[in-house]
């Protein structure tokens, strides 16, 4: 699997997030333009080392191919030759999908100025073999050898199909903007049948990935490109893969970061219970749909399944840890159990609703004293005695609960108000049962106590 940096492409356009100053580089080889945030060498080595360490968790064995040191190092030099004298066969392709024809003594160059270091230039003449002839407007002009000087490189349409070539590709995805008709790729076709004499490869057009809550495609030159760390902040590696295996490529999907996170993660706990199968499918194709969505998710598929604590309860358990996730996970077991309990308090902290969002009480307040009611005192004080005598689950504290309020009169919601405000201030939160639950005991009836 190699996957080719174009960091020889010229400087085009500053994305809205820079300083206006990088007009200043514009021309210059991506190599060549300085890091606005100066943690790197380059404005090329800045996204490139940030996307190679990003990924690392994915385990991908991929092969970083750097354009910028392939033309400079003159390696393309006869796969060069061959394209500008095949040019005119080039002509003739790109002509039958342009409204507008090239003219005869186009040549498919782009030369980097050795005096300013920008594209400003033009081709004035090739002697067949390897040698060019071209001026720039600064001023510059110059004849090089591009066996020796690799200021040079193959414009797009004719850089991409050499390439298939001399890297030996067999299979490479694309995108819509490359996909269309008449467009990159069903030029590249033609001219690496006629050039090289080779098929192309086996192609698969993919389309563009949204956010959800912003309009079109994610854009770098907009200032709104999403980082992988962005994506593994909230989502597990795994749930990533299983998001692009769950699309057909030629469809297009958007990565949320609101509520629906919630729904991702329940759809892919339900995916990983239909491959072990302790959740049984009626439709035989679903599941073995699934099954196969989930292997294409998986670097190591685990022998049995792992624990599943649903995301949004592990919002809640990191909450009531304040953030100390090996607290919130003890006594829960899988190796990506850590993953996903960081992400859950990373979403909390950063987009979760305000109702999902508390924080606990290490000592109850005046303020709240005086808001909670003689008879929410009272419901409390009877709980917090039965809680010290008893062990509960869920259901049984959830039927204590209502019976404490019916041995009492209380209304259900005034106890449960009277509860809130005990533990976390508000009148209302997440499951209120799941609170109490996850809380140490002693810091629980502390609390109660205090009422």
């Amino acid at each position: 699997f190699i996957y080719s940096w174009d960091d020889f492409d010229a400087f085009r356009k500053v994305p809205a997030d820079i300083p206006r100053t990088w007009e200043q580089y514009l021309g210059l080889p991506l190599t060549s333009v300085a890091d606005p945030w100066k943690c790197h060498d380059s404005y090329a080595a800045h996204f490139k080392n940030k996307l190679e360490e990003e990924i690392a968790p994915f385990q991908f064995p991929v092969e970083f191919i750097s354009q910028t040191k392939h033309y400079r190092s003159c390696i393309y030099a006869e796969e060069i030759k061959k394209a500008l004298n095949h040019r005119k066969d080039i002509i003739t392709i790109l002509n039958k999908f342009r409204e507008e024809p090239l003219p005869q003594d186009w040549i498919p160059l782009e030369v980097f100025c050795t005096q300013c270091g920008k594209n400003d230039t033009r081709t004035l003449k090739y002697d067949e073999k390897y040698l060019i002839h071209y001026e720039c407007d600064c001023g510059h002009s110059e004849e090089i050898d591009f066996r020796k000087q690799g200021n040079i490189k193959l414009l797009w349409r004719v850089d991409w199909p050499m390439r298939w070539h001399y890297e030996h590709v067999d299979f490479e995805p694309g995108g819509k903007d490359h996909s269309t008709a008449g467009g990159s790729f069903d030029t590249g076709k033609e001219i690496v049948k006629t050039i090289w004499k080779r098929d192309a490869p086996t192609y698969q057009m993919y389309d563009f990935i949204r956010v959800k809550g912003t309009g079109g495609k994610i854009s770098s030159s907009a200032g709104n490109a999403l980082t992988v760390k962005d994506v593994l902040e909230i989502y597990e590696p795994r749930v990533i893969l299983w998001m692009f295996a769950n699309y057909r490529p030629n469809s297009e999907f958007a990565i949320s970061f609101d509520l629906d996170v919630l729904k991702i993660y329940e759809d892919f706990d339900r995916c990983e219970r239909i491959y072990y199968g302790t959740e049984k499918v009626d439709n035989k194709e679903e599941a073995e749909k699934q099954k196969r969505i989930y292997e294409l998710s998986m670097n190591n598929i685990p022998e049995t399944i792992p624990d599943q604590p649903t995301f949004r309860h592990l919002t809640l358990l990191t909450q009531v840890h304040e953030g100390n996730i090996d607290k919130a996970i003890q006594g829960l077991k899988g190796d990506s159990i850590k993953a996903r309990a960081q992400c859950a308090w990373n979403w909390v902290q950063e987009y979760a609703p305000d109702d999902m969002r508390f924080k606990l009480h290490h000592t109850i307040t005046k303020e709240i004293r005086e808001i909670i009611t003689p008879e929410q005192q009272k419901g409390l004080k009877l709980l917090a005695e039965r809680f010290a005598k008893n062990t509960y689950d869920h259901q049984t504290l959830f039927n204590e609960c209502y019976t404490i309020c019916q041995e009492l009169n209380i209304k259900n919601t005034v106890f449960f108000e009277g509860a809130y405000l005990a533990l976390i201030g508000k009148k209302r939160g997440p499951k209120l049962t799941s609170i109490m639950l996850a809380l140490e005991k002693e810091r629980l009836l502390k609390l109660l106590s205090q009422i």
